[in-house]
């Protein structure tokens, strides 16, 4: 078992910097996920780590081991691809024994090692199969065992669940999960999909355009967001944004929309005063804009209007787009709601979840 850090890490490709100075300390055990766009620099990251990409500045340890001119074999990681990357005219068996082969593992040890995996990852009646014989689900596992029976100290994925369909994601990411309980090994799992994140990770890198944006549990992350990226990339459906102002009003602050006006929360003017006058970007979570019918007990609510331009209808809740001139923005509402398309309705906004940002630095006010 062992720890990861990445010192002060780039790689350029050419004249294009992937990623930029990059600094995170992963402990062991712990499952790390880097999170972004796609192009933003997490799987470099990954590479890197990997051996697979020489680092253009900076160290990659491995433990106490700096392990920048060591060669992939001998970093004792092991990785999990997109793409399956199985042995057609192989059995599982000897797909997943092929690596322990290689390195002139003794039959017995191999064995051992292929049968516990099977087992864990639940494909013991499959090792007799081909490839071509397994669903998408089936195969990916079989890629995650023949990671397992390498009994490496660190696990990299890079994005294993992407050719999966939607049910079948929700089921693999819950097994990975159940995976790193069992192994109590360090995950370093990248992704662009901010759910399968949320869900697995007990930290969140958030990396754009090669630069760490935040990096902190997922709860913390989606309460607290550092800045605009943040905030926008993390929750589904993302966070709604307003250009605004601050306004000071008989010694109460406001948030000025132009279209609405919404009353800041007395215990947290504070930060705010110095932002009076000010552009300003109001940020707030559909899942904190209410039918009035439905609002919560004990909320901070301001009630805006605007126009219900769609409605999307997804069983345990609705969504709720609307438009109130230059605005528009998601709502996340009751199912007993109801709503009709061209209507102009009232909306509730919790105050007490808001967030703002300096509309110059994107930066979080707080």
């Amino acid at each position: 078992m062992a720890s990861v850090s990445f010192d002060h890490v780039s790689k350029k490709f050419g004249d294009v910097l992937a990623v930029n100075d990059l600094n995170i300390s992963i402990a062991d055990k712990e499952f790390l996920v880097l999170v972004g766009p796609s192009g933003c620099g997490k799987s470099t990251a990954l590479r890197c780590l990997a051996g697979l990409e020489d680092v253009t500045e900076g160290r990659i340890l491995i433990g106490d081991q700096v392990v920048n001119d060591v060669a992939p074999k001998d970093r004792d990681i092991a990785m999990v691809f997109q793409s399956y990357a199985l042995y057609p005219h192989m059995s599982v068996y000897d797909n997943m024994a092929f690596g322990l082969k290689l390195r002139k593992t003794q039959k017995p040890e191999i064995d051992r090692r292929v049968r516990e995996a099977a087992k864990i990852l639940g494909i013991e009646e499959l090792l007799d199969r081909r490839p071509r014989q397994l669903s998408g689900g089936q195969r990916q596992r079989v890629a995650v065992g023949r990671a397992i029976v390498r009994e490496p100290k660190v696990f990299l994925f890079d994005e294993p669940l992407s050719n999966l369909d939607a049910k079948l994601r929700v089921e693999t990411r819950a097994n990975i999960s159940k995976l790193h309980l069992q192994l109590q090994t360090t995950f370093i799992y990248v992704t662009h999909d901010q759910m399968e994140a949320m869900t697995m990770a007990t930290r969140i890198a958030v990396i754009n355009k090669g630069v760490l944006q935040q990096i902190d549990t997922p709860q913390h992350l989606y309460d607290f967001p550092d800045n605009l990226f943040v905030a926008g990339f993390i929750g589904s459906p993302a966070m709604n944004f307003f250009n605004a102002a601050l306004h000071k009003e008989d010694g109460k602050l406001f948030v000025d929309g132009g279209t609405f006006k919404v009353q800041i929360p007395e215990d947290r003017t504070g930060v705010y005063h110095d932002f009076v006058d000010k552009p300003i970007i109001f940020g707030i979570r559909p899942e904190d804009i209410h039918n009035p019918e439905f609002t919560p007990p004990g909320i901070n609510a301001q009630e805006v209007m605007a126009n219900v331009d769609v409605t999307e209808l997804m069983g345990n809740e609705i969504f709720v787009h609307m438009k109130s001139q230059e605005h528009s923005f998601v709502a996340r509402v009751d199912p007993r709601s109801r709503y009709v398309i061209g209507e102009d309705a009232k909306m509730v906004f919790n105050m007490s979840n808001m967030h703002i940002f300096d509309r110059e630095s994107e930066k979080a006010i707080r």
